[in-house]
């Protein structure tokens, strides 16, 4: 198929290099204001086959519904769009087109195995959930002062892989964040650690931690603690983590999320073209849709109240 490419920013180029060598892709259109890529030739990706956006989030709504305007299958990386009342304005002008948004944990190996072992019941009862997403160093200023804050921008794909591997929806949430580093952090109203409280609808407590400044390296975990074992995902030899009771690992800890996720990110672009090799099937593909994508938004938005107003929110506040 041929197939268009939006952004050649950093996941962008990745994508780019993806695309090109996938057996499915014939012919890669690529297209950026400013940047060329080695990979595809320039021209305008919506006369194509489907399409990968990796623009800014600003970007993303007008995009994704000119795609489904042209009736094109659409690939974006999250979010949807910056806000709730945009993110559903875009989930009813794509209403009948097939639409996946990037949340690549539902394709790394750790994770679906999680999800694979609460289904099968192999924990027993869940009775508490642990998250963890630190970055080992902050991103640039004028990248914070349009992020959209730490839960919607970062905190977002925990919420997304909370919900897909307990199968459960998250209720209430209470937040809090300090800033301990860079004052660009404070003056565009967000933070740089974060914490939070979520209660699941089955009462299932889950934690959550996050920071800009992991110095030990980029580190992501999940662990699941349920009446029969705790299963946990991210604890590999490359987790920037150092214990009192044995060795350190020899192995170079994550240096950021491409490297972490490197096999999720193409496992995920595979998944989306063979759907897209599939006529008339618009689900089951294991991607995440625009529905699912609004509703760890919700969550994100409840975090965010949570942390301005110091109080714990319940979703169906931020729903309504």
């Amino acid at each position: 198929m041929r197939v268009g490419l939006l952004g050649l920013g950093r996941i962008g180029a990745f994508h780019a290099a993806t695309l090109a060598a996938h057996p499915l892709v014939d012919e890669l259109v690529v297209a950026d204001p400013v940047r060329t890529s080695p990979y595809g030739r320039p021209g305008d990706p919506f006369e194509s086959d489907a399409v990968v956006i990796a623009t800014p989030t600003g970007t993303h709504a007008e995009l994704i519904i000119r795609a489904c305007e042209s009736g094109i299958p659409v690939f974006c990386e999250k979010p949807v769009a910056g806000t709730v009342a945009e993110t559903v304005k875009v989930l009813e002008a794509s209403a009948g087109n097939r639409v996946r948004i990037g949340f690549q944990r539902r394709f790394d190996p750790g994770y679906v195995a999680a999800a694979r072992a609460v289904r099968d019941g192999e924990l027993g009862e869940l009775h508490r959930v642990h998250l963890v997403t630190a970055d080992p160093a902050p991103p640039p200023a004028e990248y914070i002062a349009t992020s959209g804050g730490i839960f919607r921008d970062c905190h977002i794909h925990d919420f997304d892989i909370l919900r897909w591997v307990t199968g459960r929806e998250v209720t209430s949430v209470h937040a809090a964040g300090a800033n301990r580093g860079a004052a660009f952090f404070a003056a565009a109203g967000d933070v740089d650690t974060s914490a939070a409280l979520l209660t699941l609808d089955d009462g299932t407590l889950a934690t959550l931690q996050g920071s800009r400044y992991n110095g030990g390296g980029y580190d992501v975990r999940m662990e699941l603690a349920g009446t029969r074992r705790t299963q946990a995902v991210g604890l590999g030899p490359r987790a920037p983590l150092h214990t009192t009771e044995g060795p350190p690992s020899r192995e170079r800890p994550w240096p950021d999320f491409v490297t972490r996720f490197e096999t999720a990110y193409r496992d995920e672009i595979d998944g989306f073209l063979r759907s897209c090799a599939v006529a008339g099937e618009t689900s089951g593909d294991g991607l995440c849709s625009i529905e699912e994508a609004l509703e760890a938004l919700y969550v994100a938005e409840a975090a965010d109240l949570s942390l301005s107003e110091r109080r714990t929110v319940e979703v169906a506040e931020v729903r309504r």
